[in-house]
């Protein structure tokens, strides 16, 4: 946001270069992102936070610097000259909805010359980017910069009645705005209309029916307050972003509006020699309570570290507009100016705001800067810890460990690619969401895979030769029968590309090393995960024979996780998996039972199975499994085994794939012979080959 630094001296006087304003702004919470030299002066380019609209105006930051710098503020004059016809005989206002528009200002200035505007007020709005139309219209954007209040000015002519009527909008009314658009409005929105029809869209734009050109003659002026929420539903719908929309969503002051209206109603007399009728229009709905604080100035030096000395604390709260007074001894209380209601937001009990609001207003005035660092004081844990966030820090550290980065997506997600890959739970619909920020971003995900594919798409399109990524976070399923949707937590994978380097080893990321960082994410856990093939209507977006549901052992019904190739895709191959985190959690006690290898040597077993090329590892593991542990014969001495390498090449048939298994024998009674292992290894081979043997 800009601001003139010629313009702000013209309340304040500062004694300072801009260099050295700007670091006092900055300490004091306004960011400034650059400083331009222009040929209308110095211009600050300043991060205005979202609480602060009051200071989103010339006034409002002067205000700011006269505290700062301890210099008067100079507030501008509207020095009005009145005729003695009265506004009340020219027009009429009615506000339907107070809730909407809890003021609404008026005035009427007859006999305006619609021209250029003088050469100072076109200067002070170049200088900040704003490009002058008229004078009338200038004056109101530049009151607009100056206090902060948007103002609209109408031709009269134009109005019928004459009258103003503030109310909701008719489902499919239809209002043109001033940039030309034909708008369909709904009675969400809030509009400014005349005895006939839309004049404008409240505290967004006006109509363009009824804008000032070179034929007008008599004006009527508006400076009133509307509804955040109003203003940012309607600006929202319709795609609109104003300058007086962005001030009315923060919070306008509700106190400047009659102010405002005579400031512009002055300076449109004065330099398009109109003659303002006398009064004003004011309509006011209820009024709503004042905010009050008080602060404990021992308190406050508590919680800053450092003393501050009360006398400073009283005169800047004073110079920033909150009436200190004496409250008892060492205490202050306030009352919280009209421009900064929205940023001060009362305790649930007791009404008054949070103290720590008014401290923060000191301590930013005394200057962070000036605040000696020291570290915060350790005490006793306020509770247990969380298990959940033990488990979540256990995760992140592993899977870091293991070469992956930690990714964090939106979890609102596009509809297509949340129905595009598995879900835990595949039968529960999408939640949607009442105001997406885009249709791409309309429902709630069921599934961490979406984001982490899109993720990994957008580094493969800018050349990462490689993809290693994790996001531990939560997804959320419809519950028709609960309040809330369930949101259970879920580990997400993804991989792909080569890792390596030229002169030492370069290696392609494949299933086999996704499965292999999901297995020793279980061993750390000190649970274990098995595999099964799963359906392709299970699987969505994940290659057939290459994808797997996971479950638990001690409970084979559940799928607690699935792992896959992504089907689809340009560049090289992904790989993800997904883990509902509660699945690593042990269940009972925890065995902390020694199980110490034998004292005698083992044995080494390698064979290698030619098998169709659609049989997946976890078939074979399972079979092995079944077959080593059969009542009779079986293979009783069998430690472990895993899968060594899988080969296709010269010597293999087409559509088969050979897989060579390592096995592993030994006993703790006696050392084994070769004999003994190998009948134990040639009933497993001989009832693997018959399973799965190729027969092409």
């Amino acid at each position: 946001m800009l601001f003139s630094l010629d313009w702000l001296r013209q309340y304040v006087d500062l004694p300072e270069e801009p260099q050295a304003i700007g670091r006092r702004l900055t300490f004091a919470g306004f960011a400034i992102d650059g400083t331009l030299e222009t040929s209308d002066g110095v211009v600050f380019d300043i991060d205005v936070t979202t609480n602060r609209p009051d200071a989103m105006n010339h006034v409002g930051l002067a205000r700011e610097l006269a505290v700062l710098y301890e210099r008067p503020l100079q507030l501008p004059a509207a020095a009005l000259a009145e005729v003695p016809e009265t506004v009340g005989s020219a027009v009429a206002v009615e506000v339907d909805d107070p809730e909407g528009c809890p003021r609404f200002v008026a005035r009427v200035i007859r006999g305006v010359r619609i021209g250029e505007s003088p050469e100072w007020l076109k200067r002070r709005l170049q200088a900040i980017g704003k490009n002058p139309i008229n004078n009338v219209v200038d004056v109101t954007n530049f009151v607009l910069w100056e206090m902060g209040q948007p103002l609209h000015a109408y031709d009269l002519a134009k109005i019928a009645g004459p009258k103003i009527v503030v109310r909701r909008a008719a489902e499919g009314e239809r209002l043109t705005t001033l940039d030309g658009v034909d708008r369909v409005l709904d009675p969400a929105m809030l509009v400014i209309a005349d005895a006939s029809r839309p004049v404008g869209l409240a505290g967004v734009m006006g109509g363009a029916d009824s804008e000032v050109t070179a034929a007008t003659v008599d004006i009527l002026l508006e400076g009133a307050h509307f509804d955040r929420k109003a203003v940012r539903i309607a600006a929202k719908r319709l795609g609109l972003h104003t300058d007086a929309s962005h001030r009315f969503e923060r919070g306008a002051d509700l106190g400047a509006c009659l102010r405002a209206v005579d400031r512009a109603a002055a300076l449109i007399a004065e330099i398009a020699g109109g003659q303002v009728l006398a009064g004003s229009i004011d309509e006011r709905g209820p009024e709503r309570p004042v905010r009050q604080g008080r602060l404990d100035l021992a308190k406050l030096d508590a919680f800053a570290g450092v003393a501050i000395p009360a006398a400073d604390a009283e005169r800047w709260l004073a110079g920033l507009g909150f009436a200190p007074r004496a409250a008892g001894p060492g205490v202050l209380a306030v009352t919280v100016p009209s421009w900064r209601y929205y940023d001060f937001e009362p305790r649930p009990k007791g009404g008054e705001v949070y103290p720590q609001d008014l401290y923060e207003e000191v301590m930013r005035i005394f200057g962070f800067e000036n605040i000696p660092p020291a570290l915060p004081a350790l005490g006793d844990p306020d509770g247990h810890p969380n298990l959940a966030a033990a488990r979540r820090r256990k995760i992140k550290r592993h899977l870091a460990a293991c070469g992956f980065a930690e990714a964090v997506n939106f979890a609102f997600v596009d509809p297509a690619g949340d129905s595009a890959f598995p879900s835990l739970r595949p039968d529960a619909r999408p939640l949607p969401l009442e105001n997406p920020i885009s249709e791409r971003a309309s429902v709630m995900r069921r599934s961490l895979v979406p984001g982490l594919v899109e993720s990994a798409r957008f580094n493969q399109r800018r050349g990462a030769p490689a993809v290693r990524l994790f996001e531990v976070a939560t997804v959320f399923f419809d519950d028709p029968d609960a309040l809330l949707p369930d949101q259970p937590e879920m580990v997400g994978l993804l991989c792909g590309g080569t890792v390596g380097t030229p002169w030492e080893r370069l290696a392609e990321l494949d299933l086999f090393d996704l499965k292999g960082v999901v297995e020793s994410l279980s061993q750390e856990m000190g649970v274990r995960l098995a595999a099964r093939p799963g359906s392709a209507e299970n699987l969505p977006g994940l290659v057939t024979g290459t994808a797997a549901e996971l479950y638990r052992p001690e409970h084979p019904g559940e799928v607690v996780g699935f792992f896959g190739r992504v089907a689809a895709g340009e560049g090289y191959p992904l790989y993800v998996a997904e883990v509902a985190a509660e699945a690593l959690d042990l269940e009972g006690p925890i065995d902390l039972t020694i199980d110490p290898p034998s004292r005698f040597p083992g044995i080494d077993a390698d064979v290698t199975l030619t098998h169709a090329l659609d049989v997946p590892w976890a078939a074979i593991e399972a079979a092995i499994r079944e077959t080593a542990a059969a009542p009779s014969g079986g293979a009783p001495d069998l430690v472990s085994f895993g899968l060594t390498v899988r080969y296709r090449g010269e010597g293999v048939p087409a559509g088969a794939v050979n897989t060579t298994i390592h096995f592993f024998y030994n006993s703790r009674e006696r050392s084994l012979t070769q004999e003994e292992v190998n009948v134990q290894q040639q009933a497993l081979t001989a009832d693997l080959e018959r399973r799965f043997g190729f027969r092409g």
